[in-house]
C-alpha cells in the first residue's frame, strides 16, 4: 500500500536554495590573485595539480617582444595540434608589427585571467594558459582536444526514414548538431556550469520568440540549486530537477537523436544538453510524448496513427494483463467462456504454485534474461535472449512449474512493453505491473480497477516543470488531440501543442486550407 500512496503524491516537490553544507565549504575556492612573478605562478599552479604526470610545462622567450613566456596544459585533455601549430609556433618563431599575444596566437578564443583558480579550472577543463614574465596577467588559450567517439546511428532509437546521427558525449557536437537543424537567430542558448569537484556544462536550448519564459526561469533555478560533486549523467540530473521525485513516470524525455529535439524546440519545449552525456532532456514532457517516435512523422498519417494506438494499446497490456489473468483464474473465473476455462483448467492440471508465484517466476526470469541480454556483448546477449526464452519457457512448461497459459501472457507483456518506443517510459510501465499482479491477487479484479484508478489518478495529479502531464487527456484539450492517440495530417497541425506552453502558438499557414 505504500507503493500506491507513494503513486497519488502527485504535489509538485518544491524546489529551495539551501545552504552548503560544512563539508562543502571546504571545498570552496577564493579568488587568488597572480602575481607579477612568473615562476611564482607557476610553481602554485603546479602544486594545485600535483602528481599529474600530464601536465606540460613549457618554457621559452617569446620572439616578437623577447619576453620569457610559460605555456602550461594537460597533454590528456589538450588538441597538440592546436598547441604546436596555433601557439607555440607563432611565439617562438613568428613576429608581428604588434606584439600583442591577441595578435600572434592563432587560436579562436583567448580570455585574460588574474585569478589562479580560474586557471586551474581551464586547465582541468583542455585549455591552456600562458604566463608572461613581470605581467600579473596570464591568457587562457580554447586549446580542448579531448578523445571523443565518432558521431553514429543512435543505439535506443532506431530510425527507419529518420535520420541516422546520434548524440555524443561531447555538447559543443550536440548542439552543432541541433543547429543544423534549427538555422535561426531565435534560438539561444543559456550555459550553467554544475558541479564542485567535477565541473559539467549544462546548456538549455530554446527559441525566444516561442518558448514560455516562465517555464525557462523555472527550469534555470532547478539546475542551479543542484549542489554536488559531479554530474555525471544526464539521468542524474534528470532526478534532482524534476517535479515527483518519488513517481515511477519518467517527468523528462531523454532522446539521442538531433532531429527529435530539434522538433521538440519548434514546438515551444526546452533541450537541456549536459556535457559528457550523450543523451538531451526535453521538457516540459506530457504522457503522449512518451509514446511519439520521430518516424511517425515520415510515414502516411494513416499508418502513423495505427502504430501509435498500437502503442497505447500495449500501455494496457503491459500494466493489465498480468493482473488481469491472474485476477480471473483466482477469483473472477466465471467471466471466462466454458471452452475457454476447461482449456485453462488443463494447462494447468499438474502446477504446483497459484496463479501470482506462477506469475512472479516467469516475469523475474525474464526480466533477467532481459538485464543478461544487454549486459553481454551484442552476438552473445541475442543468443541469450532468444535461445534462453525459448528453452528456459519449453523446460518450466515440461516440468509442470508454470502454463502454456501463463507463457502466453507473459510472452505477450513483454512484446508489448518493447513496442513502447521510450525506454524510460517502457521500464517505469513494467515496473507497475508488479504491484498490479499483488493487487488483482489479494482483491481480484477489483484490485485491478483500484490500481488502475491509482495510476490514473496519479499520472493527472503528475506535473513536468508545472504543467500539466497528463494533458491533453486532462485537463482535456481538444485541440492537442490532433497528434495524440492518432496523428492527423501534418498540413492540419497548423498551431503549437497547448502543453508546451509556448507564447507563439501558430506553427505554419494554412497548407491545403488546414485549421488550427
Amino acid at each position: 500500500m505504500g507503493f500506491f500512496r507513494s503513486m497519488l503524491r502527485g504535489k509538485r516537490r518544491q524546489h529551495k536554495p539551501s545552504s552548503p553544507s560544512p563539508a562543502r565549504t571546504q571545498d570552496t575556492h577564493g579568488a587568488q590573485p597572480l602575481s607579477a612573478d612568473m615562476e611564482s605562478n607557476i610553481t602554485e599552479l603546479q602544486a594545485c595539480l600535483s602528481q599529474s604526470p600530464d601536465l606540460v610545462t613549457r618554457r621559452f622567450p617569446i620572439r616578437a617582444t623577447g619576453e620569457r613566456a610559460a605555456l602550461i596544459y594537460l597533454d590528456s585533455l589538450s588538441d597538440k595540434v592546436a598547441v604546436n601549430h596555433d601557439v607555440l609556433r607563432p611565439l617562438m618563431h613568428e613576429t608581428a608589427a604588434d606584439p600583442q599575444i591577441e595578435n600572434i596566437v592563432t587560436v579562436g578564443r583567448i580570455k585574460t585571467v588574474t585569478d589562479l583558480y580560474q586557471i586551474e579550472k581551464g586547465v582541468l577543463q583542455g585549455g591552456s594558459v600562458l604566463f608572461v614574465e613581470n605581467t600579473g596577467t596570464a591568457y587562457l588559450l580554447d586549446t580542448h582536444g579531448w578523445p571523443q567517439r565518432a558521431i553514429e546511428d543512435p543505439q535506443l532509437e532506431a530510425s527507419l526514414k529518420g535520420a541516422h546521427q546520434g548524440f555524443i558525449e561531447t555538447s559543443s557536437q550536440n548542439i552543432a548538431l541541433i543547429r543544423r537543424y534549427i538555422q535561426n537567430r531565435e534560438m539561444k542558448i543559456i550555459e550553467i556550469q554544475v558541479g564542485e569537484r567535477g565541473l559539467t556544462t549544462v546548456s538549455i536550448l530554446y527559441l525566444a520568440d516561442v518558448a514560455n519564459p516562465e517555464v525557462l526561469q523555472e527550469l534555470v533555478d532547478r539546475i542551479k540549486q543542484v549542489d554536488i560533486d559531479a554530474i555525471l549523467s544526464t539521468g542524474e540530473l534528470e532526478e534532482y530537477i524534476e517535479d515527483n521525485p518519488y513517481s515511477p513516470f519518467p517527468q523528462f524525455t531523454t532522446t539521442e537523436r538531433p532531429d527529435s529535439v530539434a522538433s521538440q524546440i519548434l514546438q515551444g519545449r526546452l533541450a537541456v544538453v549536459v556535457d559528457k552525456s550523450p543523451e538531451v532532456l526535453i521538457g516540459p514532457a506530457n504522457f503522449a510524448m512518451f509514446f511519439q517516435s520521430i518516424d511517425d512523422y515520415s510515414i502516411r498519417w494513416q499508418v502513423s496513427s495505427f502504430i501509435r494506438l498500437l502503442r497505447f494499446g500495449a500501455f494496457f497490456v503491459t500494466i493489465f494483463l498480468p493482473a488481469f489473468y491472474i485476477a480471473v483464474i483466482s477469483y473472477n473465473f466465471e467471466v471466462i467462456p466454458l471452452k475457454l476455462l476447461l482449456s485453462v483448467g488443463q494447462s494447468r492440471q499438474g502446477v504446483p504454485f497459484p496463479p501470482i508465484i506462477e506469475a512472479l517466476i516467469m516475469e523475474l526470469t525474464l526480466e533477467m534474461l532481459k538485464e543478461a541480454g544487454i549486459r553481454l556483448p551484442a552476438p552473445i546477449g541475442q543468443t541469450v535472449g532468444i535461445v534462453g526464452a525459448i528453452v528456459i519457457g519449453q523446460a518450466t512448461v515440461q516440468a509442470g512449474v508454470v502454463s502454456n497459459i501463463m507463457v502466453i501472457v507473459v510472452s505477450l507483456t513483454a512484446l508489448s512493453s518493447f513496442i513502447i518506443p521510450n525506454n524510460d517510459m517502457s521500464a517505469a510501465i513494467r515496473l507497475i505491473r508488479f504491484p498490479m499482479m499483488l493487487a488483482a491477487f489479494v482483491y481480484g479484479m477489483l484490485g485491478v480497477g483500484i490500481g488502475m484508478l491509482v495510476v490514473l489518478g496519479h499520472l493527472i495529479a503528475l506535473e513536468s516543470l508545472g504543467t500539466p502531464y497528463f494533458a491533453p487527456f486532462s485537463p482535456l484539450r481538444f485541440a492537442d488531440m490532433k497528434d495524440t492517440l492518432i496523428r492527423l495530417p501534418m498540413w492540419k497541425m497548423v498551431n503549437r501543442p497547448l502543453s508546451s506552453r509556448a507564447i507563439q502558438r501558430r506553427k505554419h499557414g494554412n497548407n491545403r486550407g488546414g485549421n488550427g
